[in-house]
């Protein structure tokens, strides 16, 4: 194994490539009590049309998500129980790019591992297991369907797109999850669950030799060709509708705004532009601004209000959003204050402040074994070296920020997306 050593941030990282091709990384933390795993795959909501064995396939919106609730059944039993039963908190989550299974544990972690490991990598399916799965996974997306903070963020990724696959639920709709069987959940994991297109990412107090070893043991010795996938047509710099509204049982209106970025690259830009990214909207109405002031002081935004930068893989878009009795307002707010700032130029002391606070968050965010496992994990997907951020947040400069403002927070790149009190006709 080869280590890396972070010296700006104090951390350590074992890596190395297996012969099948997964890439492992261990972060040691010797004297901590708690260990984490997090084994995932590249794979996730967007993955709806791929080629497998030279064919190209057209899954429905919901498989991956779906196949992260199956894959805790084993042909014995269930993964979760035996993880439970050996003093582990299990858990996994599928999100738009990837799907992540993961422990924590004090004890037994090796043991716990080989479980992760095996299941991860085993798929055990039935027709009328998968028929069961349907009608749980339908009460889920019922009540995600019922709650107005999903589909106003909805309503804003469909304003944004008009076909890139961002703009579908990740859990998929009740009729698209109907003709999931169990030869598609067994397609979608020979296509994605091959160790070449997965990352084991380890930290606590754990030996790295160790690790591999143990993966080398559980995983298939061999893995897949890189499968190819599409996202459809390449999508315009505007947004498809400024406007999406619908009524719901809400006291106040909610909103989302959202700007349509450049998609990122590849490589250590990618997090360079989501430093900027997320620099910008500080800037622009973070509750460091004076934007932000006024509006609270106007009645037009609370404390619910947020704003942040989300990249995926073809796709970028800055966001603002909370509770407001004029969403609209406030939407002109923010674009005359980002045609301001990028005219004007943004306060020196205000951007110095808040990319120190920037800076000091993800340093914090270090001590956390799960948030490294997953940064690093992510990244890793990206081409992203997650640890090495001191050094991409040195080339971020005050005029990256303000290009950004005047390059894509624009009204012909904006959406907003509006939950008012309500029933719908």
């Amino acid at each position: 194994m080869e280590q890396k050593q972070y010296t700006r941030v104090g951390e350590s990282l074992w890596q190395e490539k297996l012969d099948n091709g997964l890439t492992v990384f261990v972060n040691p933390r010797p004297g901590f009590q708690k260990s984490f795993a997090f084994f995932a795959t590249n794979y996730g909501g967007m993955d709806m049309r791929f080629s497998l064995d030279g064919a190209w396939q057209d899954t429905p919106a919901g498989v991956a998500h779906f196949l992260e609730h199956k894959m805790f059944d084993t042909q014995d039993g269930n993964a979760l129980q035996d993880l439970a039963a050996n003093g582990a908190s299990p858990n996994a989550f599928t999100s738009s790019a990837i799907t992540g299974y993961y422990f924590e544990c004090t004890e037994k972690f090796e043991e716990n591992l080989k479980i992760l490991l095996s299941f991860v990598s085993i798929p055990w399916f039935t027709q009328e297991s998968v028929d069961k799965e349907q009608g749980i996974i339908g009460q889920e997306i019922q009540m995600i369907e019922d709650d107005p903070e999903w589909q106003v963020f909805m309503n804003l990724l469909a304003g944004l797109y008009e076909h890139h696959p961002i703009r579908v639920s990740v859990a998929g709709s009740r009729e698209s999850i109907s003709h999931i069987t169990a030869d598609t959940l067994y397609a979608c994991h020979k296509a994605f669950y091959n160790p070449s297109n997965m990352v084991l990412c380890v930290s606590g107090n754990v030996d790295p030799e160790r690790v591999c070893a143990i993966a080398r043991e559980i995983l298939p010795k061999e893995g897949n060709p890189p499968i190819q996938r599409d996202y459809g047509p390449e999508e315009p710099a505007t947004a498809a509708e400024s406007l999406r509204e619908r009524k719901m049982a809400v006291s106040t209106p909610i909103f989302q705004l959202g700007f349509k970025a450049d998609p990122a690259p590849m490589g250590q830009e990618r997090l360079r532009r989501q430093l900027i990214g997320t620099l910008a909207m500080e800037v622009l109405c973070g509750s460091s601004s004076s934007l932000y002031a006024k509006l609270y002081r106007e009645g037009l935004i609370n404390q619910k209000f947020g704003c942040g930068y989300e990249a995926y893989p073809g796709c970028a878009f800055l966001y603002a959003g909370g509770e407001s009795k004029d969403p609209q307002a406030v939407k002109d707010a923010l674009l005359a204050e980002a045609e301001r700032l990028g005219r004007e130029g943004v306060d020196a002391a205000l951007f110095q402040r808040l990319k120190k606070a920037s800076y000091g968050s993800m340093v914090c965010a270090l001590n956390s074994e799960e948030q490294v496992c997953i940064e690093q994990a992510q990244g890793y997907f990206a081409g992203v070296d997650y640890l090495d951020f001191p050094a991409v947040f040195d080339t971020v400069a005050q005029a990256d920020v303000e290009e950004a403002l005047r390059t894509w927070c624009t009204a012909e790149r904006s959406a907003l997306a509006v939950v008012r009190p309500g029933e719908d006709a």
